[in-house]
């Protein structure tokens, strides 16, 4: 069996180092590979080599599979690890990593292929008998034909690109006769950020919760899932808030899934860490949606509640050892919350804003957990994701975890540029979020920008207008401010006896 020495992390930000400080742990050095706009960043510091392999654009940089790969023979690494986005999820890409002799922690490039298209994922999962949403089987170019199957489904129904993500490519279509306009954007979208235009049909669920669970599993067939995470705080059909475990599902729900998670890894011979996503309907039937096969961004969450460092073990699963850890072992302990800490407006519908960190402290304490790649002084580039930080908050309870999250929330002090803090703060005093009975249509159904502008209590209207009054009725007598402000305090003092 190898052993892993040095790794080289084909990323940057807070998932590099959260990689490099696991792999230190472990007794394993690191490689940071960085572009000109990540030179002053902190994983390029915190590494024990670090080298450029390219301008700010990620195309020329940690999309460059070939420079990557390069610079890890060069520095003698044994294995690269590709944390999330960039070429996490690129089959090719791991392929070259095996062909070259390292390590890819990861998956498999077959098992990679098999996930990656929407359509063979729903196909390797179908013949586990894992439940689907009704759609179409595989891709389809027949507009007649599609909308006669739509038709079947009942509207609304929703047209999504093959080979799509993050929100891309994908349309919802009320009625027969915005159909022919949907599909129209659906396909040009799908072209534009995919290459290909081929699409689905599937029912559309109306009150959607996204629901998804942890796998891990090694090269000898083991296959285990570490529970789920509630993902349906989204925006853009992007996530912000998410929280292990769920609070709306029951036991027997929570393993039938499980259990259709693990079916669905075995379909594809997987190995490595991943998640697969299911679509949860308002009476909890649950439907599979698609398998992510990297590490997710919220993936402390599930490290919170089970005790299991998921790095840690994709790295020894890279190495060909078995499991140490069975089904059985694994239980839920308490609650975890995470909020993406993202440098966007939520006034100005989520828009990036970046900038300079002019103050930038993170908040401490029992149970919070900042992770991150930013520190004061920094500039947020525009050339990436806007993601500053991961705040996770643990508890007992939900109620404890809710509670420290929006403590850590207050003492967050980021100036410098807009960020998804105070939507984050509305969210989990919101009574839909507490009660457990919200979906991924949150945002539209909630929130809009007027709620994040905090009225003046009650109270201190009162004493405003004492103040004023004060000040206005006695103009004979010369008062300061404190005086003032005494005098009206004293008044609401004798206001509250009766």
């Amino acid at each position: 069996m190898p052993t892993i020495k040095k790794i080289l992390i084909a990323n940057r930000g807070e998932i590099a180092l959260r990689i490099m400080r696991t792999a230190r742990e472990m007794g394993i050095s690191t490689v940071a590979v960085f572009s000109e706009a990540d030179r002053h960043a902190l994983h390029v510091r915190y590494a024990d080599e670090a080298v450029c392999i390219g301008p700010a654009a990620s195309s020329e940089s940690y999309l460059r599979g070939d420079k990557i790969i390069e610079t890890a023979q060069l520095v003698g690494a044994d294995a690269i690890h590709p944390g999330y986005g960039f070429l996490s999820e690129n089959a090719g890409f791991s392929r070259q990593v095996r062909e070259a002799g390292l390590l890819f922690i990861g998956p498999s490039p077959e098992s990679i292929e098999v996930m990656g298209s929407k359509l063979a994922a729903k196909q390797a999962a179908a013949k586990s008998n894992i439940p689907m949403v009704p759609g179409t089987a595989g891709a389809i170019t027949d507009r007649e034909e599609a909308k006669r199957i739509s038709a079947q489904i009942g509207y609304p129904i929703l047209i999504k690109a093959s080979a799509g993500g993050g929100g891309k490519g994908m349309r919802v279509v009320e009625n027969p006769e915005s159909f022919d306009e949907q599909m129209d954007r659906a396909v040009s979208e799908a072209i534009s950020s995919f290459g290909d235009g081929s699409v689905f049909i599937e029912k559309y669920i109306t009150s959607p919760k996204h629901i998804e669970i942890q796998v891990l599993g090694d090269q000898h067939g083991h296959i285990i899932h570490l529970f789920e995470r509630e993902c349906s705080i989204q925006r853009r059909h992007q996530k912000v808030i998410e929280e292990a475990p769920s609070s709306v599902l029951t036991p027997e729900i929570r393993e039938e899934m499980g259990r259709c998670a693990v079916e669905v890894a075995r379909a594809c011979n997987y190995y490595g860490a991943g998640t697969v996503e299911f679509i949860v309907d308002s009476n909890l039937d649950f439907y599979f949606l698609e398998m992510n096969t990297r590490l997710q961004v919220e993936h402390p969450v599930t490290e919170q509640i089970t005790g299991v460092d998921l790095v840690k073990q994709m790295i020894y699963i890279a190495e060909g050892k078995q499991l140490a850890i069975q089904q059985s072992d694994l239980s839920i302990q308490g609650h975890a919350l995470e909020v993406r800490v993202y440098a966007e407006d939520p006034a100005t519908n989520f828009l990036p804003d970046v900038g300079t960190l002019k103050t930038y402290v993170r908040p401490q304490g029992n149970g919070v957990r900042v992770d991150d790649g930013f520190e004061e002084g920094m500039e947020i580039p525009i050339h990436y994701d806007p993601m500053i930080a991961k705040l996770i908050s643990y508890g007992q309870t939900r109620e404890e975890a809710i509670q420290k999250m929006i403590r850590a929330i207050d003492e967050y002090q980021i100036s410098g540029v807009q960020t998804t803090l105070p939507f984050c703060r509305f969210v989990l005093h919101h009574e839909a979020f507490r009660s457990g009975q919200f979906d991924t249509h949150f945002v539209a159904n909630y929130f809009s920008p007027e709620k994040l502008t905090s009225p003046i209590d009650t109270p201190t209207q009162h004493v405003a207008a004492l103040v004023m009054a004060h000040l206005l009725t006695a103009p004979q007598k010369p008062v300061t401010a404190v005086s003032a402000v005494d005098a009206a305090g004293s008044q609401w003092k004798k206001r509250k006896q009766f």
